[in-house]
């Protein structure tokens, strides 16, 4: 059986956990599909060492990987473990406990434990259903082959991949299932509103104790001797109203440590009145409001405001040990009544003797004061002094006998407390035989008690009924008909389950059939590959000796250019698993990867970048990345993300193509929740039927710029495309919202990206995120003051920064700021390739523009010295016109972002804006006042014309 094991978290990694925000379970997923979420509580066995028993834990099932995840409790940051579902079978038996099924993994055996037998039948069928689902996925099984197995959940990305990957099933296949279902309710068990009532589920543990006296007396035949005073706590749940608590013992370290005045208070003979066993058998009975009784090993303490009560029990030996336990008791009692009197005989002697010795001093003081030296008689004086020896004679005697008596006492004392020691550690031993006793017995005493219910209940239908053969043969065909129901459920299910994994088999052994002949297709492509290399090789190795051997070696030349040219064909892309060719038509991002319109050598440059691109994405610095994300994900399964330096490195790393949309919806919500709590939940929607109803001036311009967007992207080709109309919607609301913005060139290529992985509504509000929150006032307004502002700063930034290029560029008065405005407006859009396009854009979301001067300076540096070596102002300005384009390697470029080009304050941006934007309004109005004196001028000179028509010119 599987070993749970609760701590398999590292403490390093709790530590950065600890500071993330814990939210209730149904804020924990913003995704549409939250209510569909297969989670729930399930009692998992567990085994340490000679201990095994059930637990409850959160399961929640993860899509992405076909696993399910267990938590101690839904608020839980890290698993305790998972169960891998998609190579998973499933069982269950009538025969055992109900709710009781196995999973069986590659190597572990997971038993499980459901409230119910029909919640188990709801998991077991949800378990079956999530695992056909994912093995019948497209592309899940050749995750190894492609960068990006999987695809997001929104936007058109996800819609181009739901529509290439998903096939019809198979619909007499799917028939034939659906005849082996059964219809079942989870009874509000299963799903994120379980987890708000977690009190309901222990009732599932209490059928675990059914078999409870096999099951304790399994788990004590493993406990050493002397082990049953560590504090072990035993629970018993009966059918009764009442609640019964075992305690243990106190253990003879926790008796030691007691003050002497607690000890002569806990052991006085009050003290053992206030039970009707007294100390020798320590048991409290309480009576608290609980759903349940249990019977508890505990303390040993009685609480003093429970009533008292005897405790039936079966068995002479019990009996006899109580009584062994009350003789011992008692014998403790009058020892240590017999030393509390041996102590008061010592004290009042002890003032006894103190008294005599102090008369003592007192008379022979008078007698010498009394009678004066002078005149005693010598006889008298003999007399006296024989009299008062004779005293002290006796008091000494008495003295010594008295501190004699008091040793013996001593020696006396020492060995009482010895044999009260003693008699402590057999009460103790005899205490923990009598608690386990007690467990057996009470288990015992459960079983006899259901007995007798049952027994009861058997008496009463045959006192009704007065035939109790007719009972017990309607008792066996009602149970005889609750099998046979069992089992007609089990055969259906097992059924199911026989003909799922049938399938499963098979279509692992076709898929094992594709990927041996794709690789052997791929085998000869390569050899073909180095024929071809060889052949021009050889090719351009020869030497050109007549006209008749330069045209064959061009013929080969242009063969073997034509061959590289050819891109994924539509007959290859309906058989998406045999695919020659290395480079598809469109990317994953739907841009197109070798233009058309473009002559030959930008097409081989083109098929070339896009090798590059998909090499770069399969090296294990990317694979290192994703999982990274789904670890962090995982994580993350029961709570909301927050803004850590954790989620930080990940978003300079970039997302992958799979949890884009996710992190892409958390960060436009994170920007953007001040401004949308602020605004109904159907504001979006409003704002359409606004534009809708009422002509906006900016209409005619969104018009006839959908189509100039991402020409080169599918997904906006043509008026026909999905991409169009959510694009018109988007520039639309947002037209509407700002209307002293209106539409500004360049909002629609923010918008087109956004809808690429977000849908409409998130994608309006990215666009919001972009213009109202990261971006400065009048960025997009007519006049442009905010980009022209960054401009500057940027240019100050060059200077700082890459001090020889910006010297370079004004050497030759090269204006870089006519590439770069652009960069800044749409944010790289169209100015690098797809892939480092979408990692810009990760972190550019997450911590907004400061993002795109890193990235700007960046692309300098990755090219500077390209840019050194051109010595005049036109080579200079056509290579700053497609340089960016030439840049493929996304890692080096972050490197240079994120570490070459720190520190990188933002408060250094914002001061060098503030200074900047007074100098271009200055500008700007001194512009505005010439334009102005211009316009006067003009309107004077065409007044004093004399305009001479047509007519008068012909006449």
């Amino acid at each position: 059986m599987h070993e749970e094991d609760d701590s398999a978290a590292n403490p390093s990694r709790n530590s950065r956990i600890l500071a993330t925000k814990s939210l209730d379970v149904p804020e924990c997923d913003g995704t549409k599909d939250q209510n569909s979420k297969l989670c729930g509580y399930l009692n998992k066995l567990t085994v340490k060492g000679p201990l095994r028993g059930f637990k409850m834990r959160w399961f929640v099932y993860d899509p992405r990987k076909c696993y399910l995840y267990y938590f101690k409790t839904p608020q839980d940051a890290l698993p305790l473990g998972h169960i891998e579902i998609a190579d998973a079978c499933f069982r269950y038996d009538v025969e055992v406990d109900e709710g009781l099924f196995e999973i069986h993994t590659e190597g572990k055996e997971f038993l499980l434990k459901a409230p119910s037998r029909q919640v188990m039948h709801y998991w077991l069928q949800q378990l079956q259903q999530k695992r056909w689902e994912f093995c019948n996925m497209s592309g899940h099984r050749d995750s190894w082959c492609s960068p990006t197995p999987f695809h997001p959940h929104t936007g058109l990305v996800a819609k181009d991949a739901e529509a290439m990957l998903n096939e019809k099933p198979n619909e007499s296949m799917e028939s034939v299932r659906n005849d082996f279902a059964l219809e079942m309710d989870n009874d509000g068990l299963v799903g994120l509103q379980s987890s708000r009532n977690p009190v309901a589920q222990p009732t599932a543990a209490l059928n675990s104790l059914r078999h409870w006296g096999s099951e304790l007396r399994n788990s004590m035949s493993h406990l050493r001797p002397g082990r049953g005073g560590e504090n072990r706590r035993s629970v018993f749940y009966t059918a009764s109203n009442e609640d019964w608590e075992m305690v243990d013992p106190p253990t003879k370290d926790a008796t030691d440590h007691k003050s002497p005045a607690d000890s002569q208070r806990r052991e006085s003979p009050s003290h053992f009145n206030r039970s009707s066993i007294g100390s020798a058998f320590t048991f409290d009975f309480r009576n608290p409001s609980r759903m349940k009784r249990p019977f508890h090993m505990g303390s040993g303490k009685v609480n003093r405001s429970a009533e008292s009560s005897p405790v039936e029990c079966n068995g002479t030996k019990t009996s006899e040990l109580q009584l062994c336990m009350q003789n011992q008791q008692e014998e403790i009692n009058r020892l240590q009544e017999q030393e509390n009197n041996l102590r008061e005989e010592l004290a009042s002697q002890k003032e006894l003797v103190r008294l005599l010795q102090q008369t003592l001093r007192s008379s022979q003081c008078d007698w010498r004061s009394t009678v004066p030296p002078g005149n005693m008689e010598p006889h008298n004086h003999n007399e006296e002094e024989t009299e008062v020896d004779k005293a002290l004679t006796e008091r000494d005697t008495q003295i010594k006998d008295l501190c004699g008596h008091m040793e013996r006492l001593a020696l006396e004392k020492e060995s009482l407390q010895q044999e009260l020691k003693g008699l402590k550690i057999k009460i103790g031993e005899i205490n923990e035989q009598l608690g386990m006793l007690m467990e057996t017995i009470q288990a015992k005493d459960e079983v006899i008690m259901k007995l007798s219910r049952q027994s009861d209940e058997g008496g009463t239908q045959s006192a009704e009924c007065n035939s109790p053969s007719a009972t017990r043969e309607q008792q066996e065909l009602d149970s005889l008909k609750d099998s046979l129901h069992g089992y007609k459920s089990q055969n259906k299910f097992l059924n199911k389950e026989i003909l799922e994994l049938t399938v499963l088999r098979r279509n692992a052994e076709s898929r094992e059939k594709v990927l041996e002949a794709k690789y052997n297709s791929l085998e000869a492509k390569m050899c073909q590959v180095e024929s071809k290399y060889l052949v021009l090789l050889q090719e351009v190795k020869t030497p050109v000796c007549s006209s008749s051997e330069q045209t064959h070696s061009g013929e080969v030349i242009t063969r073997l250019l034509e061959d590289a040219l050819q891109v994924e064909s539509a007959d290859q892309q309906e058989h998406p698993i045999l695919k020659p060719n290395a480079v598809s038509e469109y990317d994953i991002f739907g841009f197109k990867t070798v233009p058309e319109e473009e002559d030959e050598e930008e097409k081989l440059e083109a098929k070339k970048r896009a090798l590059d691109l998909k090499s770069l994405s399969l090296t294990d610095q990317e694979t290192s990345v994703r999982v990274k994300w789904d670890n962090y994900l995982a994580i993350t399964m029961n709570r909301e993300m927050v803004r850590s330096p954790e989620l930080k490195a990940l978003m300079r790393s970039g997302v992958p193509h799979i949890h884009r949309s996710k992190v892409w919806i958390w960060c436009v919500s994170y920007h953007v929740k001040k401004i949308r709590d602020c605004q109904p939940k159907d504001y979006y929607q409003n704002l359409l039927c606004t534009a809708n109803d009422k002509p906006n001036p900016a209409c005619k311009q969104i018009e006839l710029d959908l189509l100039r967007t991402l020409p080169n992207n599918k997904h906006y080709a043509s008026p026909d495309s999905d991409g169009i109309q959510k694009l018109r919607n988007v520039l639309l609301a947002f037209s509407w919202r700002n209307p002293d913005i209106g539409y500004c060139q360049g909002l629609n290529r923010l918008a087109a990206i956004a809808l690429l992985y977000l849908d409409q509504e998130d994608a309006f509000w990215c666009l919001v995120a972009i213009v109202e929150v990261f971006m400065p006032r009048d960025y997009y307004t007519k006049t442009l003051l905010g980009s022209q502002v960054d401009q500057r700063v940027f240019k100050d930034l060059m200077y700082e920064k890459l001090p020889r290029l910006h010297a370079h560029f004004e050497h030759y008065k090269v204006d870089f700021s006519l590439i770069t405005f652009n960069w800044f407006l749409v944010v790289f859009v169209d100015s690098v390739v797809s892939d480092i396009l979408f990692k810009i854009w990760d972190a550019f979301l997450y911590e907004g523009p400061k993002i795109i001067f890193r990235f700007a300076l960046a692309l300098f540096k990755y090219k500077e010295e390209e840019f050194l070596k051109l010595q005049d102002p036109m080579s200079i300005f056509k290579y700053l016109r497609y340089f960016t384009r030439t840049i493929l390697d996304a890692r080096k470029l972050m490197s240079m972002a994120f570490v070459d080009m720190n520190p990188f304050p933002l408060r250094q941006i914002q001061n060098r804006r503030t200074f900047h934007l007074e100098k271009v309004r200055l500008e700007l109005t001194e512009l505005e006042a010439i334009r102005q004196t211009f316009l006067r001028d003009r309107d004077t000179t065409l007044d004093g014309r004399t305009l001479i028509s047509d007519d008068d010119e012909d006449s």
